[in-house]
Formats: C-alpha cells, structure tokens, sequence
C-alpha cells in the first residue's frame, strides 16, 4: 500500500514551501509546534497555517485538558476549515481516557486525529469509541517510544491490524527519528507516516548508491578541513 507522507510543522514559510511538494499529502502541527513557531494567538495562528496548506489535511489541536473546555475548543478548530482534523490527546494529563469526547466528536460526524498513542490497547480502546463510519486518524509516536528503550513495531503493526475493520480509520507513525522510519512505516502497512522538513528533504534524495554516497562523505571532510586551514 501507499503510505502517505504529512509534514510536522507549524512554521508558515515552511508550510507555503513544503504544500507545493507533490510528496507532502498533509499537514501535522501540535501546541509545542506552534509555540516555537512563535505564535502569540493560537486561533489565530491557527487560520494562518489553513491558508498556508492550500486545502491539504491539516491536524490541529486542543490544549484543554477536560471533556467541557475540550470540546469547546474541538468545536471552534472544526469550523474553521473543511481540511481540519481536531487532533485530541488520547488521555488528558492525569491519564483519563479521552473516549467521551472522542465519542461526542465522532458522533457530530467531525474529523479526529487521536495523538499521544503508544499502545495497541489504547488503539482497540479509541476503535470502542468511535462508529464504522468515523474519519479518524490515530496517531502513534514511534520515535519517542524508541527514545524510551521500547520496541514499538508489534504496537503498531497489531493497531495496523485493529483498524481493517474500519474504512476510514488510518494509523499514523509519528514523531519520526530518521528517513529510513518511511521505508519502515511503508514496509508494515502503515497508512500516514508525519514528518519534519529536513528528513522530507533526505527522503526526496533516496536512491544514492553506496558509492557516491561513500564519495560525498569524504569530499565533506576534505572540504570543512580545507576551510578549517587545518595543519599538522
């Protein structure tokens, strides 16, 4: 299958860049993302990176961190454009399912993605939550499970398995470490893999051979000495 590839970005000139790349399919972004990328208003940053997509996907999140505040601000990030999808922590910070709100939103027909999933138990809990004809994203973080010393491929490939029975239902890698996790999330079945800029861009020059690439890496060295003035 094919495995589509989001950009993980909230910066704007990096969005209009990237929307114009046939490989980039979508759009992921989250609150830490937003912060850095230096936003002072959150809605209305928001809109910004809307118009910057031109109508691709794009996830974006709440902060809130209960079913009331959470499904105000889901109900806003919904409206403003037929590409968003609500990005909804799969718990909130005191470790409480999120299924009422994931619920709620799939019965109003609203696009989710669920994020900070690590387990296959907390996918088949979501797959509970929501009816066969909810357009839902799940969201596992890959990467920072890695960081964590965990192996997390029979996670995501058992939540791959979960999801056949739901149409609309797309498991998504995320928190990419390094291009190869696209070969990766490709060769298991995964059906989104969201990534930054700069491993798009290595991605885009797959196909080198060990020799050139064997080549580069000395013409590297040899080029930062000469420019160092090295001497022994």
């Amino acid at each position: 299958m094919s495995t589509k590839i989001f950009c993980d970005i909230a910066d704007i000139k990096l969005i209009k860049k990237f929307t114009n790349k046939n490989i980039v399919k979508g759009f992921t972004t989250n609150p830490s993302l937003i912060r850095k990328a230096g936003a002072k208003n959150y809605l209305n940053y928001c809109k910004k990176i809307l118009l910057a997509s031109k109508d691709k996907p794009v996830s974006l999140e709440v902060f809130a961190d209960n079913f009331k505040e959470m499904k105000k601000q889901a109900l806003i990030l919904n409206n403003l454009g037929k590409n968003v999808y609500v990005k909804i922590p799969v718990c909130n910070s005191k470790g409480i399912f999120s299924g009422k709100i994931i619920k709620f939103l799939c019965n109003k027909n609203i696009k989710l993605n669920i994020t900070a999933v690590y387990t296959a138990n907390q996918t088949k809990k979501i797959l509970k939550a929501i009816n066969k004809n909810s357009n839902v994203i799940i969201s596992i973080f890959i990467g920072r499970a890695s960081d964590a010393g965990k192996n997390p491929l029979p996670e995501l490939i058992k939540s791959i398995k979960l999801s056949k029975k739901f149409k609309k239902v797309k498991i998504l890698w995320a928190s990419v470490r390094e291009p190869y996790n696209y070969i990766q999330a490709k060769k298991n079945g995964c059906h989104i893999i969201t990534i930054p800029p700069g491993i798009i861009e290595k991605i885009e020059g797959f196909g080198k051979s060990y020799n050139l690439l064997t080549i580069e890496t000395v013409k590297t060295f040899l080029n930062d000495s000469k420019k160092s003035k090295f001497k022994f």
